[in-house]
C-alpha cells in the first residue's frame, strides 16, 4: 500500500524560509520517489480548524514515507522553515 505525507499550513511566518525549504525539501522527497499530488491551489474548509495551504506527496509505501521525512537531507531542508512555519504533518497508509 501507497504512503502519503499530508500537511496542512496553520502559519507561515517567513515566505523566504519557506520557499528555501521547498526547493530543498522537493529534492529530497523526489530522492525517495516522493510524487506530488497536491501543493496549495484552491481550498474551502468545510469542518474543522481553519489551514491555508496543504500538500500531499504520495510515495511507493509507508516506510518510504517515513524514511524520507526521516532522512539526513529532509530535515536539513526543514531546518529552514521550522522555526517560523507552523503544520500538521500525518503521515498515513493508503491506497
Amino acid at each position: 500500500m501507497k504512503g502519503y505525507w499530508i500537511a496542512k499550513y496553520k502559519t507561515i511566518g517567513n515566505k523566504d524560509k519557506l520557499k528555501n525549504y521547498a526547493e530543498l525539501a522537493i529534492q529530497a522527497i523526489e530522492d525517495f520517489g516522493g510524487a506530488s499530488l497536491v501543493r496549495g491551489g484552491k481550498y474551502k474548509t468545510l469542518e474543522g480548524d481553519e489551514f491555508i495551504r496543504t500538500v500531499i506527496w504520495e510515495f511507493k509505501d509507508y516506510d518510504t514515507a517515513i524514511n524520507c521525512y526521516n532522512s539526513e537531507k529532509y530535515q536539513e531542508a526543514w531546518s529552514h522553515a521550522k522555526q517560523t512555519t507552523i503544520r500538521d504533518l500525518l503521515i498515513i497508509e493508503g491506497v
